[in-house]
């Protein structure tokens, strides 16, 4: 495997801006190559597809590509591939249709874990059908969401698993193929958010056990789409379709209105940017994709657990967590500094980072909020060992 931090580093412009960009928890940063697919894709004759004309046969090629490319990405079929604008906003499309057969007495399970896009969608589902909601809890300790809960959890009424392949907040990474096996032994679907996993490990929806797999572009540096990806692309045709085309067939059935056709290609791009990550990759797209996050995920567990170890060795941080299996993406506390002044001065020395009061989602839960916030910082690919030094240094300058 050869990853090479200095020439990946060499593919983004916005990096020369100087900063230290550890706010990857809110998208990486822009590779050129996705920028000019994007540009080219504005600047050429683009139609809607149907027509016999060249422009709208481009249109047709861009959507194609863009299904091809987010199935190799997951290892999945591209007639199951669902275009959108957020990764949300599907979940949202998703919920709705998924829901109209649920009754009072029927279960959703959610989990701490999760972003608010995977679990708010659902909540309104059972707020509207009168169905129940099961929450799965996290371990306090290690921020780790523990698999055997979930035999006493899902049962015969449970009719879906929202659950995170990783969390953006504190990098935990669920057994998804242990929960899911529970899920099937209750004929539950599971719908899995791998927008926080997808920038930094190889995905696999059948290995996962995922029904549906949601995906966030902008996570690993591409443009502001997302989509669906269902594991059995018939299910489709069982769902309400939500289309103003009455004659919609399969992933089309969930995309409203006309795409923007530039951020499609700007999306292919980027999982080719993913699948190139690696220089010794070759084989197929799949196969390059799985070579290269292979490589970042093996570069990336080296530099997180330097910046854990040297963070836990300032006496006033507190690494909130302690997963075995994880994204690197990271929270902390400092003792005496609420998570806004933190942020503040760690942007005076030149670095970007988040600052979280702790009032929702996992934060809220391990009480967060009482000790003053906490502050999220999260690695890119781009992200080198003199960064990590340097986020480091300024946190010491608080103790």
């Amino acid at each position: 495997m050869a990853f090479d931090v200095a020439r990946v580093r060499g593919l983004f412009p916005a990096l020369g801006d100087g900063w230290v960009h550890l706010d990857a928890p809110a998208g990486m940063q822009v590779p050129e190559q996705v920028a000019t697919a994007v540009s080219t894709a504005l600047r050429a004759p683009v139609s809607g597809p149907g027509g016999i004309f060249p422009a709208s046969q481009r249109a047709q090629g861009i959507v194609d590509a863009a299904r091809r490319a987010v199935a190799d990405l997951v290892g999945g079929d591209p007639a199951g591939v669902v275009l959108g604008p957020s990764s949300a906003v599907l979940l949202q499309r998703l919920a709705e249709v998924m829901t109209d057969d649920w009754f009072m007495g029927d279960e959703v399970l959610v989990s701490r874990l999760d972003h608010a896009a995977n679990i708010a969608p659902w909540l309104r589902a059972t707020q509207r059908t009168g169905s129940a909601v099961k929450w799965a809890e996290i371990d306090i300790e290690t921020c780790e969401l523990p698999s055997w809960q979930y035999d006493d959890l899902v049962t015969d009424r449970t009719k879906l698993i929202a659950i995170t392949a990783a969390s953006g907040v504190v990098g935990t990474r669920p057994d998804l193929a242990k929960i899911s096996a529970v899920a099937r032994a209750h004929g539950s679907l599971v719908v899995v958010d791998a927008s926080s996993a997808a920038p930094f490990v190889p995905l696999d929806i059948v290995g996962m056990g995922a029904d549906v797999v949601a995906l966030s572009a902008g996570q690993w540096g591409g443009p502001p789409v997302g989509a669906l990806v269902f594991r059995d692309p018939s299910v489709l045709e069982r769902l309400p379709s939500v289309s103003v085309d009455p004659t919609a067939r399969g992933p089309e059935r969930l995309e409203l209105g006309p795409h923007a056709y530039p951020m499609l290609a700007g999306l292919v791009a980027s999982v080719e940017y993913l699948a190139d990550l690696d220089d010794a990759a070759s084989g197929t797209r799949r196969e390059r994709l799985l070579t290269s996050l292979g490589s970042v995920k093996a570069y990336q567990a080296g530099l997180l657990a330097n910046l854990i170890n040297e963070l836990r060795s300032l006496r006033h941080v507190m690494v909130i967590g302690d997963a075995m299996r994880r994204v690197p993406a990271l929270a902390f506390t400092i003792a005496g500094v609420k998570a806004e002044d933190g942020v503040e001065h760690l942007a005076s020395r030149g670095v970007c980072a988040f600052a979280d009061p702790g009032q929702h989602g996992v934060f809220s839960v391990l009480g967060v909020g009482e000790v003053g916030g906490a502050i999220r910082v999260g690695l890119a690919h781009y992200t080198n060992a003199v960064e990590v030094d340097d986020l480091v240094r300024a946190v010491a300058e608080l103790g």
